[in-house]
């Protein structure tokens, strides 16, 4: 059976189910386009450009239950909802042909995204966490996969969590409905510079206010001009400990609950866009709660086209597992025109391409379909040697966000355990392990933790090659990896982007496919290329002489 699924609200994407495997997943704010967008009609035709025949079934996530929205996509379920009777299943005509219609619940979405994407057999009962900008609730669910909802324990969690930056950064407005979407992400990388548990008596007055009842606006916060934190700016260190206090006290509300309530140890499954926050996935395997813990790589609302998809065949055919690969996006786009004189062209090799990360250029890299899911998974990556802090640096100027945001390292799957304590495969950059050398100080936080990927030769072939190259002239096979994107879009999927971005944020080159495009005016390109050494055979003094006319 083949499924065309979409997802109509923010993180918008379109997934392609054939016959159990997940063919393509489709994301609207890839592209360069802005994140966390609703689906285009570019993304439309992009999808239907990928399909080699009419689906059999069109589905539609669940979403909120406005006018507009059901003129806009046709009659959907709501937001809510876990039964199996949540579903709409009807009949629609595509292309002169008859097709099935189905629309299941966004919560659903999440839930069915989560355990079709598992390693977990069909019939395993597991329990399942969604924590997200509305939803925060456990679930069970028993082997014929009916889902048991256990309790909301705090709703609007995602937005509650965000809502905290806003109170010190003086550019959020105070009386706004919502946090920024961006703004999750910076609270969890600022809790990290936390070093104190212990909240004053003012601070447990402002978690009272962001914990207890409805979320509500800051505005309806007593004495909001008065707080310590009011506008104070997110340097600052108190703010920065009550960060961690207050990302520490949000996990406690849900790990209390699991403790009391969830004891029959089963596996754990996680969705919603708080299972993007790596030092909470990691706190759940350190509880020992559950036998095993599972986050997607979409696990935010980029994965609800997925899991609707999931859904409908479930419903249709009782199947609940799908084969799929995190690299299922869409292929890189080299037609397009852009200033060639800038560049010195290598048919590079990867022994030489480790040879220049290693003397500090910052290259971004290009190689197959690009990654579904928000993490750069090393196919639409920045990548640079791991060592120096002032890497780090750069790399966030480079990226144009602030100084305080973490970079993560990719790592061979083989030494994982010797740099971060890691003696397993962690492919789609969802947990924190804790550096094991001071070597490392661009991929490791002031925490001394580091949000790892690491990668074999079967989960990514050319980004394997690579730092197996880079380890052969460092000792290390680790480098930085960082997502390629214009600052607030997804990621550069077209060639004259990335030469716009390279150009305008001090790239010093890119490789697409083993092609190396290096700018003539980069400073640090025209010191490698006065170095007199051998890299593979090749004196690097020579180099010019092998780009290509």
């Amino acid at each position: 059976m083949n499924i065309l699924s979409y997802n109509p609200g923010h993180d918008g994407a379109i997934a392609y189910l054939k016959s159990d495997h997940l063919l393509v997943s489709i994301e609207a704010e890839k592209n360069s386009n802005w994140r966390h967008s609703p689906i285009s009609s570019r993304d439309v035709f992009d999808a239907l450009g990928e399909l080699d025949e009419i689906p059999d079934v069109i589905c539609t996530a669940g979403w909120w239950p406005r006018d507009h929205y059901e003129y806009l996509h046709g009659p959907h379920v709501q937001y809510r909802g876990v039964s199996k009777s949540d579903v709409i299943i009807g009949q629609q005509r595509l292309l002169g042909r008859p097709v099935r219609y189905f629309s299941s619940s966004h919560e659903r979405s999440h839930l069915l995204c989560a355990f079709g994407m598992s390693s977990l057999p069909k019939g395993t009962p597991c329990y399942a966490l969604v924590w997200e900008g509305e939803i925060g609730a456990f679930y069970e669910i028993d082997a014929a996969l009916n889902i048991k909802l256990l309790a909301d324990v705090l709703n609007q969690v995602g937005n509650r969590y965000a809502l905290l930056y806003g109170l010190a950064d003086p550019t959020f407005p105070k009386d706004g409905a919502y946090p920024r979407v961006e703004d999750a992400g910076k609270l969890m990388a600022l809790a990290s510079f936390s070093n104190r548990s212990t909240p004053s008596a003012e601070e447990r007055k402002l978690l009272d206010f962001l914990l207890d009842g409805p979320r509500r606006e800051l505005s309806a916060y007593q004495d909001l001009e008065k707080s310590r934190y009011y506008n104070v700016g997110v340097d600052d260190p108190e703010f920065r400990n009550f960060a961690g206090i207050f990302s520490d006290k949000i996990f406690d509300v849900f790990y209390q609950f699991a403790k009391a309530n969830m004891k029959k140890r089963m596996p754990l499954i996680i969705a919603g866009g708080c299972g993007l926050n790596c030092d909470w996935n990691t706190k759940w395997k350190e509880t020992s709660l559950f036998t095993d813990v599972f986050v997607p790589p979409v696990a935010n609302d980029s994965g609800s086209a997925i899991g609707t998809a999931i859904d409908a065949q479930f419903h249709l055919t009782g199947s609940t597992k799908i084969d799929w690969n995190v690299y299922a996006g869409l292929s890189f786009i080299t037609a397009g025109s852009f200033d060639m004189a800038r560049y010195d062209l290598y048919e590079a090799n990867d022994e030489m391409i480790a040879d220049m990360l290693a003397n500090d250029l910052i290259l971004g890299w290009v190689s197959g379909k690009y990654e579904i899911g928000p993490r750069a998974l090393g196919n639409r990556s920045i990548l640079a040697a791991p060592f120096r802090e002032s890497t780090r640096a750069r790399l966030n100027e480079i990226k144009q966000r602030e100084q305080f945001r973490p970079i993560a390292p990719v790592c061979l799957e083989e030494e994982a355990a010797r740099w971060f304590g890691c003696d397993h495969a962690s492919p789609h950059m969802l947990y924190t392990y804790r550096a094991r050398t001071d070597a490392l100080a661009a991929v490791t936080h002031v925490n001394k933790t580091a949000r790892i990927q690491t990668v074999s030769s079967a989960t990514n072939r050319s980004l394997y090659n690579l730092l197996i190259a880079f380890k052969a002239r460092t000792g290390y096979g680790v480098l930085c990896n960082t997502s390629l994107n214009f600052n607030g879009k997804g990621f550069i999927n077209k060639i004259d982007d990335l030469s716009s971005y390279a150009v305008k944020h001090n790239l010093d080159g890119f490789v697409i496919e083993g092609r190396s495009y290096i700018l003539k005016s980069s400073t640090s390109y025209q010191a490698y290329l006065r170095m007199p050494k051998t890299i593979a055979g090749v004196n690097v003094m020579s180099l010019r002489a092998m780009r290509e006319v």
